[in-house]
């Protein structure tokens, strides 16, 4: 199985960056705004609904809290189309932020590449939502 691993450092406290990822329920309003349209779960489901229209059916493996720690498989609607995808998120602290490591294991192998490209744009999309909340929520918009 191909994997892809990217990190990224955010400029907000590690539990910040873990309440938002592990709010599993609010894709759409917390990690990846204007990304994601909707975020519904059913069970141990969570469906991802896009803009146009395009859903995304996951498989919310853990959420562990001690280790802060994510884990989802894609179910169906991958795009582009794949015969397994296990991805996991880690939030661990760095400095006065966070770093989150983003790991992706994909098959088939030769949609690594188009995977990794999406998990470097969502992991930007998802630093600049996350560093906005924050902000927000210690009221330093206002000087920003």
């Amino acid at each position: 199985m191909a994997w892809v691993r990217h990190e990224v450092v955010i400029d907000a406290p590690p539990e910040h960056v873990w309440d938002v990822l592990r709010d599993v329920g609010a894709v759409h309003e917390r990690l990846l705004p204007g990304r994601v349209a909707g975020t519904r779960i059913e069970g141990d489901q969570r469906f991802l609904t896009f803009p146009d229209g395009h859903v995304i059916r996951e498989l919310i493996i853990a959420v562990d809290d001690g280790a802060r720690r994510l884990a989802y498989a894609v179910v169906d609607g991958a795009r582009p189309a794949v015969e397994r995808h296990h991805a996991s998120f880690e939030v661990r602290a760095e400095g006065a932020g966070a770093r989150l490591v983003w790991t992706t294991d994909v098959l088939p192998h030769s949609a690594a590449g188009e995977i990794g490209v999406r998990v470097e744009r969502g992991a930007v999309e998802m630093k600049r939502a996350i560093e906005a909340s924050y902000r927000v929520m210690r009221g330093g918009w206002l000087f920003r």
